[in-house]
């Protein structure tokens, strides 16, 4: 998303932006958000979840879950079970973006074992 389209105050933490940049983007089953896939899930969750400013960046493909940042919780990383009546949402969080991905490294190596 550019940053017409992010929320007031919202920047991609380095991290984020380097993960992205080295094209790790892949991790089954976590996938991270690009593109139209982005802005829709973006709106989708904006819309469920009206109270909350949500700026989704992956999804895992074998459930609900979708991983976010909210905005005005520092670099905290929530995962959001969307669709999902709100309040009964939030299924974990990180405190930063690495802290998410050596979690989504880990859940990819236990995929791939399977």
């Amino acid at each position: 998303m550019t940053r017409k389209e992010l929320p007031d105050g919202f920047v991609y933490p380095k991290e984020f932006l380097r993960v992205v940049e080295l094209g790790l983007t892949r991790l089954e089953p976590w996938w991270i958000f690009e593109g139209e896939l982005l802005r829709a899930r973006h709106k989708d969750l904006a819309k469920r979840y009206p109270t909350r400013s949500l700026v989704p960046f992956a999804r895992r493909q074998d459930n609900d879950d979708v991983v976010c940042w909210e905005v005005g919780r520092a670099d905290e990383v929530v995962i959001v079970h969307d669709v999902a009546p709100p309040g009964w949402a939030r299924r974990g969080d990180f405190p930063n973006f690495y802290d998410w991905f050596r979690q989504a490294v880990e859940d990819f190596i236990a995929f791939d074992e399977r």
